[in-house]
């Protein structure tokens, strides 16, 4: 896999306003702080010129009404955000996924290795994590950087090709509760894109990318 390319983030306002060389640098400086102004640039001389002038005007534009990875701004970073992600080796291959807290990347659920795909793994880290919102009547976002996951969660199905059979029928199970679970609740907790290649690798990431 090609390495990602260096962004330069211009915080002009935040804990110490500056330009950053990396997005942890970046949100160590703007989580938790109200009115933070925050943008990435592909270039140190762009990053440069942006933060010798004014900040941008903020886009009137909150993270429920994003929608597409085109539009959606660097989100606000705060405690009650949570990231979801999942690995498998191979595809199909030993799947897990988990779910974590966005500012402190500490681990809030986690579940296999399982026979079963990425894809699979995006989806019911979504659905856990919306459950687990729900039944402990929390107020939270959840970020994912998968957008099959997000059109299966719309539609309320699990929209695999994985072969069900011995290998996949514990999965399988999984899969079918989670789809019943959509399909008699209802939520507000709005889960959106994460933007990958303007943020980074989302925090839920297993660290296995090449």
């Amino acid at each position: 896999m090609a390495k990602a390319k260096q962004k330069y983030y211009v915080v002009w306002s935040g804990k110490e306003p500056g330009i950053y060389t990396s997005w942890d640098e970046c949100k160590a400086q703007v989580i938790g702080q109200t009115g933070a102004r925050y943008k990435s640039f592909p270039t140190m001389q762009e990053a440069e010129e942006a933060y010798s002038k004014p900040a941008p005007e903020r886009r009137e534009k909150t993270v429920r009404k994003a929608h597409s990875e085109k539009s959606l701004p660097m989100p606000e970073i705060t405690a009650e955000a949570w990231a979801v992600d999942a690995a498998c080796s191979g595809n199909p291959g030993q799947m897990e996924y988990r779910g974590v807290e966005l500012v402190t990347g500490k681990e809030l659920f986690h579940y296999g290795p399982v026979w079963g795909t990425n894809n699979i793994g995006e989806f019911l880290a979504i659905v856990h994590a919306l459950a687990l919102i729900k039944k402990q009547g929390l107020r939270r976002t959840v970020f994912t950087d998968s957008r099959n996951a997000l059109l299966w969660i719309k539609g309320k199905k699990c929209k695999t090709k994985l072969e069900h059979n011995k290998k996949s029928e514990e999965l399988y199970k999984v899969i079918e509760r989670a789809e019943r679970w959509l399909r008699e609740n209802t939520w507000d907790t709005p889960v959106v894109k994460w933007n990958t290649k303007e943020w980074g690798e989302i925090p839920a990431d297993f660290g296995r990318k090449k």
